[in-house]
């Protein structure tokens, strides 16, 4: 396989590529970027409900066969306007995460046959409409479903995941050409982060910055109504919907909550891609393999907990880099170096009630599904202070 078809789209426009090149200090979208959003309109003149959505086609909307090649074009259609998506925000991610991207390439070197994604990961404010519901309406219009919530007590992060739709016309690509991934998005809980008590006065001194911060998401051109509604495009731009903050405002908050600092630097930028291990068809399919590859060929691994997190029953095996930095341009002028993502990998161990069916009888089915606290919360230590100023 060509890596240019792992790493490349020649779907996105020409002023998506050129913010995808540019400096990455995150440009700011002015109202006049701001495009409505097409989903629910498409949905409307076509008949179709995108929550129910079969990218094979719904047999049940057509009645002859011309309607029913009509629908087939119309889902085919829509999946690769939501491919294209998915691409602008992979192409984003790759330009501003070299980590990643050597990896990729790295894996692919040895693994040449496809390289899926486990699932996606992004980050989000849960304040004024900009959480996990800003993100979520694009998979949801596209067939994907809400499964279990999570919770991170003692990070003030609530999270979602979404599982992709049953059938996609591109089982046989890489990354985002290949089987949709999961998705899991996160969110700042911004009203838990008041005082417990008075003389609490660290957090409440959080709540106090906290306040003054997210006053820049209310701060989106009035014309283009709330950025927050546009949180995909956003996402494929490498744009922010809200003013750049100050860099004094970004190292306070960075001192209290480096998710809240990462989000406000980073926006809806894809926080990280994983990789699934058990995918592969070399012995890195293996992701203890993998590790000791990837730190052989001179990556850092997150070492918090671990460089392996394992879920209690043993099936989920997670790990991940420690996040890429980037130049950030902040309102004041000053120019420094924020964190940016990085790249995870996950292995699903096949369920007991299906230990006995032979290799190639395996579906991704019949592997452990869903998340494990324990092991995400060490996952969103890959951008913490501690793991990037951590000696290899």
């Amino acid at each position: 396989m060509k890596l240019s078809a792992v790493f490349s789209s020649s779907c996105y426009s020409s002023a998506i590529a050129k913010n995808a090149l540019q400096p990455p200090s995150l440009i700011t979208l002015s109202a006049s970027t701001f495009l409505p959003p097409l989903s629910r309109k498409l949905s409307c003149r076509h008949g179709v409900s995108y929550n129910r959505l079969s990218f094979r086609g719904n047999s049940s909307f057509s009645s002859t066969a011309v309607s029913a090649s009509k629908s087939d074009r119309q889902s085919q259609g829509s999946e690769s306007f939501f491919r294209d998506t998915l691409r602008s925000m992979e192409t984003v991610y790759l330009n501003r995460n070299p980590t990643a991207k050597s990896i990729l390439k790295l894996v692919s070197s040895v693994d040449d046959e496809q390289i899926c994604y486990d699932h996606l990961a992004f980050r989000t404010f849960g304040v004024n409409g900009y959480g996990i519901n800003s993100l979520a309406s694009l998979f949801l219009d596209y067939g994907y479903t809400p499964k279990e919530e999570l919770r991170f007590p003692a990070k003030k992060l609530k999270a979602l995941w979404f599982s992709p739709p049953n059938s996609s016309s591109q089982e046989g690509g890489s990354g985002v050409n290949g089987p949709l991934p999961r998705v899991f998005i996160s969110e700042l809980l911004v009203d838990q982060l008041s005082p417990r008590a008075q003389k609490d006065t660290q957090v409440f001194g959080l709540e106090i910055r906290l306040k003054m911060l997210l006053k820049l998401l209310e701060n989106t051109p009035k014309k283009s109504g709330s950025g927050n509604k546009y949180a995909a495009l956003a996402s494929a731009l490498g744009s922010l919907t809200w003013e750049k903050p100050l860099y004094s405002e970004f190292q306070q908050l960075a001192g209290e909550s480096e998710y809240a600092a990462w989000t406000l630097v980073n926006g809806y930028a894809l926080n990280h891609v994983t990789i699934s291990t058990h995918r592969l068809k070399s012995n890195l399919r293996n992701i203890k393999s993998l590790n000791e590859f990837i730190e052989k060929n001179g990556f850092k691994l997150n070492s918090d907990g671990g460089v392996l997190k394992v879920s209690p029953d043993g099936l989920l095996l997670q790990s991940s880099t420690v996040a890429d930095s980037m130049p950030f341009s902040f309102s004041d002028g000053v120019d420094e170096s924020v964190p940016c993502s990085y790249i995870e990998f996950a292995e699903r161990l096949v369920l007991p009630q299906y230990k006995n069916l032979s290799e190639s009888e395996i579906k991704e089915s019949h592997r452990r599904d869903g998340f494990e606290v324990g092991n995400a919360d060490k996952i969103f230590e890959s951008t913490s202070k501690e793991q990037l100023t951590r000696r290899a």
